[in-house]
């Protein structure tokens, strides 16, 4: 079973150690001591309550097939001629959209405004990180 420590659930949240661990404190998130008497999140406890602390910003489920959407703040927008670059910070993740001018004049993006990016994709690859980030035992 993977097991994190605070510091590293906190990571995989963005947010401080400390964060992760008043939500313990408070009940919020399970976790158990090892022996040296750290706290560890159980992997399954974490995404349980990664699941629950997931809002859609915008419940389109009836409109839309996709559901990956990341609510985030413009950072940066490079406009030509034709064609527009946008970057959107969305926690920890950046998130980059080429679209024409017009899309972005006519939605009104620009840096500091609130975007959420809507991501339908056929490809998707997953990776494993290296063994040092997140404990297994046993399995």
């Amino acid at each position: 079973m993977t097991m994190f420590r605070m510091s590293e659930a906190a990571e995989l949240l963005g947010v401080s150690a400390d964060t992760v661990r008043r939500w313990v404190d408070a009940g919020r998130l399970a976790a158990t001591r090892d022996e040296q008497g750290h706290r560890l999140v159980h992997g399954v406890d974490l995404a349980a309550f990664v699941r629950a602390r997931s809002d859609d910003p915008v419940d389109r489920a009836d409109e839309s097939s996709a559901r990956n959407r990341l609510r985030g703040i413009v950072t940066a927008v490079l406009k030509d001629a034709v064609m527009a670059q946008v970057d959107i910070q969305a926690g920890p993740f950046r998130v980059v959209s080429l679209m024409s001018r017009e899309a972005v004049d006519e939605l009104g993006l620009s840096v500091g405004s609130v975007a959420i990016a809507v991501i339908k994709s056929t490809t998707v690859v997953v990776e494993r990180p290296p063994t040092n980030a997140g404990r297994s035992s046993g399995s």
